[in-house]
């Protein structure tokens, strides 16, 4: 469990070494138009979220570590690419290459946790897994707070350099899981690939929860779409990084004390509690936005309300949601489960930010986006407190 943990800071650090500064990358180093730059973008996100089943279905059919290791291959070989590139073409296979290894190896990380940690839990021998998955999100955090530093640090050299040192990283990762994770058989060994997503489909309780569920990424996404736009409505652009760093203390500081309080309530009731919170983060600013601006830095508030809200609405949410994962899946095909939740959020951010997108045009009333974006998460508060009542989220 300490290596799989280890695993989120270190796959953090690495991505936000060199994603963040990609798209300055290609528009003023590589001179690509804005809409090639977006379609760049666009592309990683898709092969990341989007193919997360196909990492979840591999892991169930051969096991954890070879998809683990596969994984940290591909995105080797796509921050070289990345780095090396100098033509669209080549820029877009990196991309997807560094966004495929996450569909592989993301999956497999997170079932192999829920599945050692379940079991632990249940011999007495460990903490709760829903504590296990909230220092995964602290781990997290951690990762996404170094890993832009160091960054910032190799990119008075230059891109390239920073795409080697991320490269060389994910070599010791993979070593590192080469040599100490388990070689565990794999639970549907022999067993036809496809099998798995039938019976994920065929999983009711689980699918309406995925549905329900899928939110809570659209909601986290706004991070980098619509904060954005609020802060340049009111003119204090600078704040973006404060307001990251600010997220990334409260969760590194208080993600545990957190999930304590959600075990106490009921799992049902923190990830409902945890998507109130998510939609009242949006309600914030869309009111805001139907009143007359607030002088100085009080104008700012909204904003400052609105990741705190979201911060707090993911931490209620996120850990509790990750270890009902496997009950509702009955502790089998774990990868192909994880896979299809991711997949359901990746799909959700593909729809709901492009309308988003949309509604940020200056046509449309100012509020409507966020007025949108909070009727998300409260949709999947209803949809997620009944199955809370029907005791379908009941953890044990």
């Amino acid at each position: 469990m300490k290596l799989l943990i280890s695993t989120q800071l270190a796959f953090n650090v690495g991505f936000y070494m060199v994603l963040p500064y990609l798209a300055t990358h290609l528009a003023e180093d590589l001179g690509l138009a804005a809409a090639a730059v977006g379609l760049v973008l666009g592309l990683r996100t898709f092969s990341q979220q989007g193919l997360f089943v196909i990492g979840g279905t591999l892991t169930d059919r051969f096991g954890a570590k070879p998809v683990v290791l596969a994984g940290c291959a591909l995105r080797v070989t796509g921050f070289i690419l990345l780095g090396a590139a100098g033509t669209l073409p080549a820029v877009i296979g990196g991309a997807l290459l560094t966004g495929f290894a996450a569909a592989l190896f993301s999956p497999a990380v997170e079932s192999s946790l829920a599945r050692e940690a379940g079991e632990r839990e249940r011999a007495g021998e460990g903490p709760p897994r829903t504590e296990v998955f909230a220092m995964f999100a602290v781990a997290g955090q951690v990762g996404t707070v170094t890993g832009p530093l160091v960054g910032t640090a190799l990119m008075l050299v230059d891109f390239q350099l920073a795409c080697l040192v991320a490269a060389a990283g994910f070599v010791l990762v993979g070593l590192a899981h080469w040599r100490w994770l388990p070689w565990r058989e794999a639970e549907q060994a022999g067993r036809p690939m496809l099998a798995g997503w039938g019976e994920v489909l065929g999983n009711r309780r689980f699918m309406l929860f995925a549905a329900g569920y899928s939110g809570w990424l659209l909601s986290y996404n706004q991070l980098y779409l619509a904060l954005p736009d609020e802060l340049e409505r009111i003119g204090r652009t600078a704040a973006l990084g404060f307001l990251f760093v600010l997220m990334s203390v409260l969760v590194i500081t208080l993600q545990m004390r957190v999930t304590t309080w959600g075990r106490r309530i009921g799992a049902g009731r923190s990830v409902v509690l945890g998507f109130c919170l998510m939609a009242a983060s949006f309600t914030v600013v869309a009111v805001a936005r139907l009143l007359p601006g607030l002088p100085g830095w009080w104008a700012l508030a909204p904003a400052v309300l609105m990741v705190l809200l979201l911060t707090f609405g993911e931490m209620f949410a996120v850990p509790v949601a990750q270890d009902l994962v496997p009950r509702l899946a009955g502790e089998r095909r774990l990868g192909a489960h994880f896979g299809v939740l991711a997949s359901f959020g990746g799909l959700m951010v593909l729809v709901g930010s492009t309308g988003v997108g949309a509604l940020l045009d200056p046509a449309f009333p100012p509020a409507l986006p966020f007025a949108v974006l909070a009727a998300v998460p409260l949709l999947g508060a209803v949809v997620l407190g009944l199955l809370a009542r029907r005791g379908v989220l009941t953890a044990a």
